[in-house]
Order: C-alpha cells, then sequence, then structure tokens
C-alpha cells in the first residue's frame, strides 16, 4: 500500500494551489462569502485548466484520473474553501452517474459540456420529509407525451441558482413498489419553466449558496431520463461511495487550512512579550489539531486508494467521512477559541471555517447515519 505522491499528482496539485493564489485569496473569498456570490469565474478557471476534466475518461473528453486523484485535488481545493469546492464535488458525482449509468447517446451529450465548464450539475436528493431517509421522498414523476411532468420539492440543494446549472435529480415514478423500483433519475435544467428556487438563508456555505426547489408540472424530456425508469435507486446508489470519499477529502482540506491558519497566528500574535505559539498550554493545542487532521487524512488516502482499485471500500469510506467531518468540526472550533475575539472577527477567515464546517457532519451522510452503517458492517445490528 502506496500514498506517495506521484509526479503527476504534485504537478496537479501544484497548479491547483497555483490558480487558487492567484485567482482567490482569502480576501476574495471573504467577500463571495459576505456578498452570497459564487465566483463563476473561478469555476471556468478550473475548467480551463483541466480540473473537472482530470478525473473523466479520454474518449469523453476527461484526462483519465482516478479516485486518488480526485481526492487530492478536492483537498487542495477546500484548504482554501469547501464552500467553494462544493459546486466541483457535485459536477464529479454527477458526471461520474452519467458516466456509469447513462446511453452512450447521454454520455457523448452530457458528458463534454461538463468536463469543458459549459454547464453544472447539482444534487437533487433531500426533501422536507426526506432526509437521511432518502427512501421517504414524495417528489414524483408522471408519464406525458414525450416525456415526464415533476411534481413535488426539494430541500438542501447546493449551488442550484449558479449559472447554467442542471439538476441531477432523484424522484419516484412508481408508488406501488419498493423505493429500489420506483425512483427513477432525471436530469432538469434548473431554471425550466415550472421549476421555482428559494435560495436559503443558512449558517455557512453560502457561497454556493443552498436552495429549496419548487416543482410544478416541470416537463423533463425523455432522453433525460438516465439509467431507464425504476432504475434511480440503482444510480444513487452507485455513486454514493464516491460522494462520500469526496466529502472527507474536502473535509480534510478544510480542516488543513484550519490548522495551517491557526499556526501562522499563533507565530504572528504576541502576548506577554512573545508569540502566543511558544506557550505550551497553545502549541500542544495546536500539535493535537495537526496529529488529528493527518489522521482524517490517512483514513481518506486508505479509502480513495481502494476506490481507485475498484474494491467495495464501503466501511473504509465511512469511517473517513465520519471522521474527517468530525475533525474539521473539531478543528474549527479549537480555532476560534485559540484566535480569542479574533477568531469570531471577520478579518479572519477562521469564523468562515467555523460555519462552513458544521454542514461537514450533516451532508453527504449524517455522523448518527455513518456510525449506525459502521455498526451494521461490522456484524453489530440485529435484524428487527
Amino acid at each position: 500500500m502506496d500514498f506517495s505522491v506521484s509526479e503527476e499528482q504534485k504537478m496537479l496539485l501544484d497548479t491547483t494551489s497555483t490558480l487558487m493564489s492567484r485567482h482567490a485569496d482569502p480576501a476574495e473569498i471573504g467577500k463571495w462569502d459576505l456578498d452570497r456570490q459564487y465566483p463563476e469565474e473561478l469555476y471556468a478557471k478550473w475548467a480551463e485548466a483541466g480540473l473537472i476534466q482530470f478525473p473523466f475518461p479520454e474518449e469523453y473528453g476527461g484526462l483519465g484520473g482516478d479516485a486518488a486523484d480526485v481526492a487530492l485535488l478536492v483537498e487542495e481545493l477546500s484548504k482554501s474553501s469547501a464552500d467553494l469546492c462544493m459546486p466541483y464535488s457535485s459536477a464529479i458525482f454527477c458526471g461520474f452517474n452519467i458516466l456509469r449509468n447513462g446511453r452512450e447517446a447521454q454520455k457523448r451529450r452530457w458528458l463534454p459540456p461538463l468536463l469543458s465548464g459549459e454547464i453544472k450539475m447539482l444534487i437533487g436528493i433531500s426533501e422536507p420529509g426526506a432526509g437521511s431517509d432518502a427512501t421517504a421522498m414524495s417528489t414524483f414523476a408522471s408519464r406525458t407525451e414525450g416525456g415526464y411532468l415533476l411534481n413535488g420539492q426539494k430541500l438542501w440543494v447546493t449551488g442550484a441558482g449558479l449559472k447554467d446549472a442542471y439538476l441531477c435529480l432523484y424522484a419516484k415514478t412508481d408508488k406501488t413498489v419498493s423505493h429500489r423500483d420506483g425512483v427513477s433519475m432525471f436530469l432538469i435544467d434548473a431554471r425550466a419553466p415550472g421549476v421555482t428556487l428559494r435560495k436559503l438563508d443558512m449558517l455557512g456555505r453560502r457561497c454556493s449558496g443552498t436552495y429549496e426547489i419548487f416543482f410544478e408540472d416541470a416537463f423533463v424530456p425523455e432522453d433525460q431520463l438516465i439509467g431507464g425508469e425504476g432504475h434511480g435507486w440503482q444510480c444513487l446508489m452507485s455513486g454514493l461511495q464516491y460522494e462520500r470519499a469526496v466529502s472527507a477529502a474536502s473535509s480534510c482540506g478544510g480542516a488543513q487550512g484550519v490548522v495551517d491558519l491557526i499556526a501562522a497566528y499563533a507565530m504572528e500574535r504576541q502576548q506577554f512579550g512573545q508569540p502566543i505559539g511558544t506557550f505550551q498550554a497553545i502549541s500542544h493545542r495546536i500539535a493535537d489539531m495537526q496529529t488529528r487532521v493527518d489522521a482524517a487524512r490517512m483514513l481518506m488516502l486508505r479509502a480513495s486508494w481502494l476506490s481507485s482499485r475498484g474494491e467495495d471500500a464501503l466501511r473504509e469510506i465511512s469511517e473517513a467521512k465520519l471522521f474527517a467531518s468530525e475533525t474539521y468540526v473539531h478543528v474549527a472550533g479549537e480555532g476560534v477559541q485559540l484566535m480569542g475575539a479574533y477568531g469570531l472577527s471577520r478579518e479572519y477567515a477562521m469564523e468562515r471555517h467555523f460555519r462552513d464546517a458544521r454542514s461537514a457532519t450533516i451532508a453527504a451522510g449524517t455522523s448518527e447515519t455513518l456510525r449506525n452503517l459502521i455498526a451494521g458492517l461490522m456484524g453489530l445490528k440485529q435484524l428487527r
């Protein structure tokens, strides 16, 4: 098992780091967060640099990377802002669902514009009554001439208001059968007639934006049904491990960004005639933060390595996502405490990390859901 970074990966990370330092410095990110506006020009720079294309096969315009490459890339992007990385992660997740489940004509139609940055794709799963229990979704797609009519509501959709956004939407198409057979996956323009977006006022991740979406007889052409009618659950499950591995990488990146920020601050901030980083009470807490981030990163690298080999890594990915997300929350809280009132000020990125981290233990599988899943994989749950 070799977790060393290859020369190609080093070049990828150097390119990503340079791009972010040039086009997304902390002051700009803070302004985007304050204005609650996503930097479309930054996303275009990612596409121009090949970051979106990287993990996809060359035959569809990709660069042939794997899950380990994506994990490192997402980690690097998230050091600056896990919020900014969300639309990137969604594009990869949705693109791979099309790659795995779409017909050849659908792959040829949708993947090139996604990889070039011409369009974006966001995930629409949760509903007011269907969060961790996705089987309880009630949004319904009824057959009509040439396609389907969507009626219902989705909630907590990240980035739905971005320019040229398409929703990778899951809806019931048959209420008489189990969720495994009665859910289908659709692609629909987020600004199609019958689709209404409402941006929600959330604690964190304000650049990407979180949306509530209403569907009232919104028409979806039949060729925008992915995987066939009744196969949406299989589509969703086929990408779940990948989504959680990417989520773990994002939390690792955000957490490392926190540690880097507090370490630099501790060597600059003077109290009692010396940098606070020289005080054992401070330095030991920062050392514990770094150790915890490194442990989360090792879990993430193991999971992404297994995934890149095509192995079933559900338990390893669940453990990585659980620990990395809780680590991000923990170190962000520690960072605020160690910076004192400065940690709550917009002059520093710490307060933004503190807000953004809170959703890490909720999105892509709550900590409670993941613990339940891990326990089951350990054989600790009994059938009822």
